[in-house]
């Protein structure tokens, strides 16, 4: 899976999928799951790079002290919103707010898709940003309102 980030802008993202075959109804449903685990865990502020005391002690957690005050006083790292997913021919596109979540979030979007990539559902490429020629986006306010 080739991965490629093009103009990018959080609050109006628009992710692209290139597949070497129109996805059946099945591989559409792991990708759509797969996007709305990851979005859910946005939602919840799962995605802040600010606190990440596990990552950052190291291989051995054992009896790790874990500072509430630090995950406290952390800013918010939350999404906002997600479009539905569309699909046309060979791609598929799903629009959103990614708020003020961090870059690890993308990180894990990435690890997650590359495994859906081995495993189910083969991805040529993912677009992060940017517009598609090939597929115009029309403007539409509906996207912009909480699903």
């Amino acid at each position: 899976m080739q991965v490629t980030f093009r103009d990018f802008d959080p609050f109006n993202c628009w992710f692209w999928l290139r597949f070497p075959n129109v996805p059946g109804q099945g591989e559409r449903q792991y990708l759509e799951e797969t996007f709305n685990c990851w979005y859910f865990l946005g939602r919840l502020g799962g995605f802040n790079a600010e606190n990440l005391q596990v990552h950052e002690e190291g291989a051995d957690v054992s009896w790790m002290t874990y500072d509430n005050d630090e995950a406290e006083t952390s800013l918010l790292a939350v999404m906002h919103n997600m479009g539905e997913f569309e699909y046309q021919n060979e791609w598929a596109r799903v629009w959103l707010d990614l708020g003020t979540s961090d870059g690890v979030g993308l990180d894990v979007l990435i690890n997650a898709l590359r495994c859906l990539d081995r495993d189910l559902l083969q991805i040529e490429e993912l677009q992060v940003g940017g517009l598609n020629d090939e597929w115009p986006v029309e403007e539409s306010e509906d996207r912009f309102f909480e699903n």
